[in-house]
């Protein structure tokens, strides 16, 4: 389901992105945000198996443009597929998210660079079919980085507030360590708990391998798959694509 959704915009997109360090595959984030007038994009496709549900994020469209010095834009464009484990399934326009990165503290020899990306999901998908959250929520999280050589690591959470029928307030955090395998291929991996989002779910802790590969400094393909070790049980997985591009004026 997760390279079917994705196959058009692979084939379509298939042309030429610079590295990056995380967030997308991972659910860990970074503070790093795009350079001022600069452009990132990705069309991608993430999967969620939990309990015999099956959740789809895909084809999906993620852009990142830096708007100020130490600040991006973003934005998530998703089609979503859910399947229940009773029941028919539904595939349409998911909740599209928005959210502002703003670096606190840049990175020097002995302290990690430090920053905010607080997000709003909006709810414009449909809630009856579970193709969305029915009400617009937030996430305000706090990550932090720092580098050794061709190691990277990132580590940080915060708090989602949900008041949308049946969901709940919850907060999450992962640690993820990557490195560099040559100028093409990063690897990693990361810890990321969640806590239960749903009045009648339970939290769970991931671990989740993945990295990117750099077709050219400004084009790359991500992956990652994984799957939760504590807690409520889920496989997940990202595909996609990414590239860079620096604006003129």
């Amino acid at each position: 389901m997760l390279l079917w959704h994705l196959l058009p915009a692979l084939l379509l997109l298939a042309t030429g992105i610079a590295r990056v360090h995380a967030g997308p595959p991972f659910y860990t984030d970074d503070p790093d945000p795009v350079d001022y007038r600069h452009n990132e994009f990705y069309v991608f496709s993430t999967s969620d198996r939990s309990d015999g549900s099956d959740a789809v994020t895909g084809p999906a469209i993620e852009y990142n443009r830096g708007i100020a010095r130490n600040m991006q834009f973003h934005v998530v464009l998703p089609f979503s597929y859910f399947a229940p484990a009773v029941g028919g399934s539904a595939f349409g326009f998911g909740d599209i998210e928005v959210g502002i990165k703003y670096r606190l503290l840049d990175e020097t020899r002995d302290r990690p660079q430090i920053g905010i990306f607080p997000m709003a999901e909006l709810a414009t998908g449909s809630a009856t079919r579970g193709l969305g959250n029915g009400r617009t929520w937030y996430r305000l999280p706090l990550w932090a980085q720092k580098s050794w050589g061709p190691w990277t690591s990132c580590g940080g959470g915060g708090l989602d507030i949900n008041h949308a029928p049946g969901m709940r307030n919850s907060w999450f955090g992962g640690l993820l360590v990557q490195r560099d395998i040559g100028p093409k291929l990063t690897l990693g991996g990361e810890v990321f708990r969640q806590n239960a989002q749903a009045l009648a779910n339970r939290g769970y802790t991931l671990l989740n391998l993945g990295g990117y590969y750099n077709f050219t400094p400004d084009f790359s393909l991500l992956f990652s798959a994984g799957g939760s070790v504590v807690g409520a049980r889920h496989g997940v997985a990202y595909l996609g694509l990414y590239w860079t591009w620096a604006s003129r004026g």
